[in-house]
């Protein structure tokens, strides 16, 4: 459940700066197949792998972090 809210915040965030999939698992240094999976929700994004998409992206982890369930 966690890494399916991870996943839809990063591809939100994606598409809002333009970028397709494929380019931006080029920028961030991953394979498309990695990038899919994180964003499907199938796989929980590493510490690493969210600071290299928050740097790309020009936000914060914490904007990527997905809200808090009340």
């Amino acid at each position: 459940m966690e890494a399916e809210k991870w996943g839809r915040r990063i591809r939100a965030f994606r598409k809002l700066k333009g970028f397709t999939q494929e380019g931006f698992a080029k920028e961030i240094g991953v394979s498309v197949s990695l990038l899919g999976e994180v964003e499907r929700g199938n796989r929980v994004p590493t510490e690493n792998f969210l600071t290299e998409v928050a740097e790309m992206l020009d936000v914060s982890i914490d904007e990527l972090r997905p809200p808090a369930e009340k």
